[in-house]
């Protein structure tokens, strides 16, 4: 699940990063299908504050939080759950499953885990986890549409966990992709691995979308700049924001800070718009995206993983 970043202060960096090309290879544009009532979880699990009254997303501004040793264990159960939840959909992911089924195997995954599905409620947000589909660039809520031969599906997957958020999403292929396809997934792939393997007390926020800048131009590919990276803990969201675009944002990584980092790439320009159901942000020129994420801490000498699945 993201922070959302849209501004109209964005303007000036979508101009920018605007490198739109005509060919984005062979796909289907995604229309919005039915959604199904929201999924229910049990009495006995424990549940963040904004399942009983609407709430907000959260600030990720301000100083980040250096984690004790007591909360950096328990961010560790929470994300090695949500990495092996992710991981056991991949055999459900195949051409003709919906991805309403796909939100159903995960909801009774999670619960069964005496966990809660971080995205249900989370500022009105209708289901447990994020399916977005080729042009659906994030946010977009599962539904009655079948995955057909050739999609690319990005499924984030955020979980709840003796008080404690994990966060981490991958891109599937379904059936027959086409080359660009595979190369978008591949690269976006390769951008946040070697996002991570930067990451390392005072190195500079900033660092991540500089990288990210230079490795899109040397891939022929766009970063959406509307959705960041943040901080996470007790919190689903909280500082710091770790933009994905060229920019000169203070603060740096210090040891016990906790925090996503999840690139969104594209073929296409930067521009996305907000459907009508209030969540699902598509590119505006019809482009697929590919994104991946993973929740991270800063260590003595570097950056450990959070989300590695068993």
């Amino acid at each position: 699940m993201k922070n959302l970043f849209l501004n109209l202060s964005l303007n000036r960096i979508i101009q920018r990063f605007s490198k739109s090309k005509k060919n984005f290879g062979h796909f289907n544009k995604v229309e919005l299908g039915n959604v199904s009532p929201e999924r229910s979880v049990p009495l006995e699990i424990q549940k963040p504050d904004y399942y009983y009254r609407f709430m907000p997303p959260g600030d990720s501004s301000g100083e980040p939080e250096i984690k004790t040793n007591e909360q950096i264990k328990q961010m560790r159960l929470s994300c090695k759950l949500t990495a092996n939840i992710l991981k056991a959909c991949e055999d459900i992911i195949k051409v003709g499953v919906t991805t309403d089924e796909i939100d159903a195997f995960l909801h009774e995954l999670i619960i069964s885990s005496n966990a809660y599905p971080s995205p249900l409620r989370y500022a009105g947000f209708p289901k447990s986890i994020c399916t977005s589909v080729n042009d659906v660039a994030c946010h977009g809520i599962p539904d009655d549409r079948n995955l057909v031969d050739g999609d690319i599906v990005n499924v984030d997957i955020s979980v709840y966990y003796n008080g404690y958020h994990g966060d981490c999403s991958k891109t599937f292929l379904v059936g027959n992709v086409d080359e660009q396809g595979c190369y978008l997934v591949k690269s976006t792939e390769e951008c946040v691995n070697e996002c991570i393997n930067l990451c390392r007390p005072n190195l500079e926020f900033n660092s991540i979308g500089n990288f990210i800048n230079k490795f899109c131009e040397r891939k022929g590919l766009n970063v959406i700049p509307a959705f960041i990276g943040h901080g996470i803990g007790t919190y689903f969201h909280g500082p710091p924001e770790i933009l994905h675009f060229k920019n000169n944002s203070p603060g740096t990584m210090q040891s016990g800070m906790t925090f996503t980092i999840e690139p969104i790439l594209t073929f296409g320009g930067p521009e996305v718009e907000i459907q009508t159901d209030g969540w699902t942000a598509t590119t505006v020129d019809g482009s697929r995206t590919a994104q991946f994420e993973h929740t991270i801490l800063i260590t003595e000498t570097g950056a450990e993983v959070l989300t590695t699945p068993d």
